[in-house]
């Protein structure tokens, strides 16, 4: 075969693609390749194939391998990596790396596992009619034998679908069909509960919509968002089109995925979200490469999916701040998703309780079509009641008001649930000296350990330092030293002592960390066998607790007098989310907010209920201070073990900066925290007005900011940055 000119992108810190011979393999744009690099073996991607190698003949070095385990990557995926990586400014071989699987980026050849076997009924009247009419689940799994069904689909059906599959099989009553080379199952659809005229509208709206659409379906806590996803989905497989959901964090995928295999029974729907092993997201991955999985749901890393017959987005929970990729490429998966939405010219869905300035900006200009809903879906089920319990004057018995317990003790004499909220891990985030002020801090970072007390140990929450609790303080050797503040373990403590009896549960990250744990925790909220719960934003988002009537929520305030412009905006979030999760099945919810600051304009338009309101007051307040998403905005951050090259390598890269109309590079500043993990941090704000511009400016500048001596610096740029 002719020896072409490859070009292969890799995963290096260089942003430009490398020149390979093709080594008389027949290699296409988008295929995974072996290549020499020095003295090691890479992974890449093929960008081109070019007939006439130029310059590059008899220089280049050949690829060594094309494994062929991967399909190639498709040309709109292609450009959807080309598009980030100029967007975000990082290298474009970067970039496609963190849009595969882990398993393809390796030298390693992936084997996947032999396609999975299907079956379906011989006869489907037959096969009902020999079945007791008391066995349901064995009914709902026949029924769904009246289609090719997969073995992943039996088993999620029911724990024995499989056992019973194979002794109707024996029996003839059921035939097993080959892998993926089976016919694709016919739609069938799990019961679906009538629609409330908005939630009709809105899933009209994206049925009808033509081409490239945005919608944002603004609906309140309760309002019913997922239903409307699931029928405006189900309208989407009737036509053959594949879907992709994004959520924001990996511990709502379980829920979903159940939920929509429910609706969904004999479609094949896969997930993708970093919890996942490698193998196993390979596998999925490759489902929903091929066209095979008709439904993908996933975090962040699954906007780069490739989807063949790819027919709708939807981005839940658009405002989560979990949704840009805070390491590497610094991307916003709402961002992309959009994009990817134009690119290929299908509606995208943006739903949420309370959206982002930036998509209520766009809704405000018409760039995006707002879709409203006002009213909680279940019948009878209204909002949860929200008062405020000023803490300032009325001492508060071991962090909980006498109020918020006399309603926790009338949840529970009705048989319902509570729910304590806390964004704060740990016993207690300080311990102090009572006697000279001493507070244990972290040895590597600007912060303080927090105090896990049932571990004996003090733990820094931002670089993961730990050390064992000293008996007296180093400085002055008083052996009184005391937890200041409360945390989500000081809090389960407090409270079962204040409800003996009741049965306590803490969700967060600390009691969860064991795979299994957190859907194991959730099954135990789910089947009644808790009372009170204690947690942190984790149990804020998405779930749905029937028995839930009653949110406490204590340590709000800290919100409110944040460094960060966006605070009030994801307080107010936050704090709508909560309070969302009580009530929602009609048996009526009470939220109960202690505070310091009751008289802060915040709670009133709190208490309100009215986001709309919040949104445009702090819209014209960005407009007036020249803000995000007002104004456009990169940040350079640098960090080192010493302050003095952070600071020389920061003024060097501002110098990069071409002199623009409308562009300004502000001086070098400490970050927010200062030093972390041992190293000293401090950042470059590049604003503008004009996105052309700021953009104008980072073309010009990375490339000399690249070329700058940088002896134990590390840098990043973060374009459209939320943290800030």
């Amino acid at each position: 075969m002719t020896e072409k000119w490859v070009q292969v992108a890799l995963d290096v810190p260089l942003s430009r693609s490398f020149a390979y011979g093709s080594g008389g393999l027949p290699v296409q744009p988008g295929e995974r390749v072996l290549v020499p690099f020095g003295a090691r073996r890479l992974s890449g991607i093929v960008l081109s194939v070019d007939a006439d190698a130029g310059d590059y003949a008899g220089k280049t070095r050949a690829i060594l391998a094309a494994p062929g385990d991967m399909p190639a990557l498709p040309e709109d995926v292609l450009r959807l990596c080309r598009f980030v990586a100029d967007y975000y400014h990082h290298p474009l071989g970067a970039v496609l790396a963190a849009a595969i699987p882990v398993v393809f980026r390796g030298t390693g050849i992936f084997v996947p596992p032999q396609p999975e076997a299907r079956f379906q009924a011989a006869d489907p009247v037959a096969l009902l009619a020999g079945i007791g009419p008391r066995a349901h689940a064995q009914q709902k799994v026949a029924q769904l034998l009246a289609a090719p069904v997969s073995e992943s689909a039996l088993r999620a059906a029911h724990a024995s679908a499989l056992r019973w599959v194979r002794d109707w099989q024996a029996a003839g009553l059921v035939q097993q069909l080959a892998g993926i080379e089976a016919p694709a199952p016919a739609l069938q659809l799990g019961t679906q509960p009538e629609l409330n005229a908005e939630q009709g509208r809105a899933v009209a709206a994206i049925a009808a919509a033509e081409g490239f659409e945005p919608f944002l379906l603004y609906g309140i806590t309760g309002s019913g968002k997922t239903e409307v996803y699931l029928q405006a989905i189900a309208r989407q497989l009737e036509a053959g089109r594949q879907v992709l959901v994004l959520v924001p964090e990996i511990n709502l995928t379980p829920q979903l995925e159940g939920r929509f295999r429910a609706r969904f029974p004999a479609s094949d729907i896969v997930s993708l979200h970093s919890g996942m092993t490698d193998r196993q997201r390979a596998i999925n991955w490759l489902a929903a490469a091929s066209g095979r999985a008709a439904i993908v749901l996933g975090t962040r890393l699954a906007v780069f999916t490739p989807m063949p017959c790819l027919g709708l987005l939807v981005i839940d929970e658009e405002h989560d701040p979990s949704y840009k990729q805070q390491e590497g490429v610094r991307y916003s998966a709402r961002d992309v998703a959009v994009y990817r939405a134009r690119q290929r010219g299908i509606p995208v869905v943006l739903g949420s309780a309370t959206p982002s300035i930036e998509s209520w900006q766009n809704a405000m200009a018409r760039r995006y079509t707002l879709l409203p809903l006002h009213q909680r879906a279940v019948k009878g089920a209204g909002l949860p009641s929200i008062r405020l319990l000023p803490v300032k004057k009325i001492r508060a018995s071991e962090g909980l008001h006498p109020l918020a317990q006399e309603a926790i003790e009338r949840a529970l004499a009705a048989g319902q649930q509570a729910l304590v909220f806390i964004n704060r891990r740990g016993y207690a985030p300080v311990l102090a000296c009572t006697e000279c002020g001493w507070m244990a801090s972290c040895k590597h970072c600007a912060a303080r350990l927090v105090l896990h007390l049932n571990e004996r140990r003090l733990r820094c929450h931002h670089c993961g330092f730990e050390e064992a609790i000293t008996p007296s303080c180093p400085d002055c050797g008083n052996h009184d030293l005391q937890p200041i503040g409360h945390g989500t373990q000081r809090l389960e403590d407090i409270v079962a002592r204040q409800f003996a009896g009741a049965r306590v549960l803490r969700i967060d990250r600390d009691s969860t960390r064991r795979k299994g744990e957190l859907d194991a925790a959730l099954k135990q909220v789910h089947d009644g066998d808790a009372d009170i719960l204690i947690g942190t934003q984790m149990l804020a988002k998405g779930h749905d607790f029937p028995r839930l009537s009653c949110v406490v929520v204590l340590n709000a305030d800290t919100g409110l007098y944040s460094m960060d412009f966006r605070a009030e905006e994801r307080l107010f979030a936050l704090l709508t989310q909560v309070a969302g999760r009580a009530g929602r099945h009609g048996q009526g919810g009470e939220v109960l907010i202690q505070t310091m600051f009751e008289d802060h304009p915040f709670y009133t338009q709190l208490l309100d209920g009215d986001y709309a309101r919040l949104a445009n007051r702090l819209l014209a307040e960005r407009q007036q201070l020249r803000l995000p998403p007002v104004s456009q905005w990169a940040m350079l951050r640098a960090e080192a073990p010493q302050l003095e090259r952070v600071q020389a390598f920061l003024s060097a890269a501002r110098a990069c900066f071409p002199v623009l109309r409308g562009l300004t590079v502000h001086e070098p500043v400490a970050a927010s925290m200062t030093r972390r993990a041992g190293h000293e941090r401090m950042q470059l704000l590049i604003a503008s007005d004009s996105r052309t511009v700021l953009h104008q400016a980072l073309d010009t500048a990375v490339p000399l900011i690249d070329a700058l001596p940088v002896s134990q610096i590390r840098w990043s740029l973060d374009v459209d940055p939320l943290e800030v």
